[in-house]
């Protein structure tokens, strides 16, 4: 049931995920271990000379291109995962960063504004393009070839979605000539309506030929944003990013990095709608806005899991994991653990301490952390002001996925 992508449009199976944690915080799914307790995931995040993330990848299911996937950041681990982590920590500089801060705050404004006088939107398509602008500030992206980001995310997240699949809302009459280059070699549905699986490198060719280019521009013609900074960097010995790392990482931010928070917003805004008292709470109190924020990212979990695989046999609470299983840590879960949330099913926006694990743990532990916290605290710091107490003006949709707890559309109204 935890696993099956059609049990999440329906919603995660908390009531599962508890009853599964019950029997023990280590328990046997299908072809691998989950990890529910909070203490557990903590333990197996923390110890990657144990818990590999480049042993197998962190696909529940094994990845078709095993040596693809290790190329990539999020599947590496020391010491290559440090150099590479510790070359884009030094691009984050402070310049970057209060630059950055400063334009989310106008953003979330300006979208907001733009559907104020409304009465009612789809608030997952307002949210959706914060991260899209964020993004392409981070990279230094044409501000015109930002939705090509929501297509690729669309394509790699909502792979098990038969609509997002198909991604394609990007005409190459709105974007620069190094969008179009890429589009040209965008894939299409084959006879059978199917996409090449966009978990391999050939299924996503509009994406890397995108990235090659804009990485070789950078390194030509730098400009103030993150990225430029990490083409520019040179090691003590000398080395520098190659095209390929580079191609990798914006592959990891472009995908993983707007997903996430993109199903963080709008997650955000259904807890409130979803809880008035709450919602009026906060209207209330705007300095409870932080602590809010950190209870919508613990309540709406985006990312469901992750996997590790032993490296070698080791027992983990009172269990047994052998060298080669696959061992899934289960943020869902965790993130509702009573032993460390007490009444872990109550949206509480005053909850202290909150030591959610939504951004993971270790050193794999989310670089883009402070970046999502000054977008949400941005974007419902605009609703607050400019629309006031909103409530659902339909159903919502979610996606398709057993790996993010995605909203398509939130249908909201709210008083002029």
């Amino acid at each position: 049931m935890i696993t099956d992508p059609d049990t999440y449009v329906r919603g995660v199976p908390y009531d599962e995920l508890a009853r599964l944690r019950r029997a023990g915080p280590v328990v046997r799914v299908d072809d691998f271990w989950a990890v529910l307790g909070h203490a557990e995931v903590r333990r197996v995040l923390r110890d990657p000379a144990v818990f590999s993330s480049q042993l197998g990848g962190t696909q529940i299911r094994d990845a078709a291109d095993l040596a693809y996937v290790r190329r990539m950041m999020l599947n590496m681990d020391p010491p290559e995962h440090g150099r590479l982590r510790g070359l884009l920590t030094k691009a984050f500089t402070p310049r970057a960063i209060a630059k950055l801060s400063s334009q989310i705050e106008s953003w979330a404004r300006e979208l907001v504004l733009a559907v104020a006088d409304r009465g009612e939107c789809d608030f997952a398509q307002v949210a959706a393009d914060l991260p899209l602008l964020t993004l392409a500030g981070v990279f230094g992206v044409p501000e015109q070839d930002r939705r090509l980001m929501y297509d690729w995310s669309n394509r790699v997240i909502g792979y098990q979605d038969a609509e997002y699949a198909v991604s394609s809302t990007v005409s190459d009459s709105e974007v620069t000539g190094l969008a179009r280059a890429a589009l040209a070699v965008r894939p299409s549905p084959g006879p059978d309506g199917s996409m090449p699986d966009p978990r391999t490198r050939a299924g996503m060719p509009d994406l890397y030929a995108y990235a090659n280019a804009l990485g070789e521009h950078k390194r030509g013609h730098p400009g103030e944003d993150v990225m430029s900074n990490l083409m520019q960097h040179v090691r003590d010995d000398g080395g520098r990013v190659s095209l390929a790392e580079f191609e990798n990482l914006f592959w990891l931010f472009s995908v993983a990095g707007n997903e996430t928070l993109r199903n963080g917003l709008p997650g955000g805004m259904l807890a409130l709608l979803s809880h008035p008292a709450e919602y009026r709470r906060l209207l209330a109190d705007r300095s409870l806005l932080p602590s809010a924020v950190e209870e919508m990212l613990r309540w709406w979990t985006p990312v469901t899991h992750f996997r590790r695989t032993a490296v070698a046999d080791v027992r983990l609470s009172d269990v047994d994991i052998r060298a080669g299983d696959k061992v899934v840590v289960w943020f869902s879960s965790a993130n509702r653990d009573p032993s460390v949330f007490p009444a872990p099913d109550t949206f509480d926006i005053g909850r202290t301490p909150n030591d959610h694990l939504t951004f993971g743990h270790g050193p794999h532990f989310c670089l883009g952390a402070h970046l999502a916290r000054v977008q949400l605290r941005a974007m419902f710091d605009a609703v607050l002001d400019l629309l006031g107490f909103a409530e659902l003006a339909g159903e919502p949709v979610r996606l398709r996925s057993n790996f993010q707890n995605g909203l398509k559309s939130l249908p909201i109204r709210w008083a002029r």
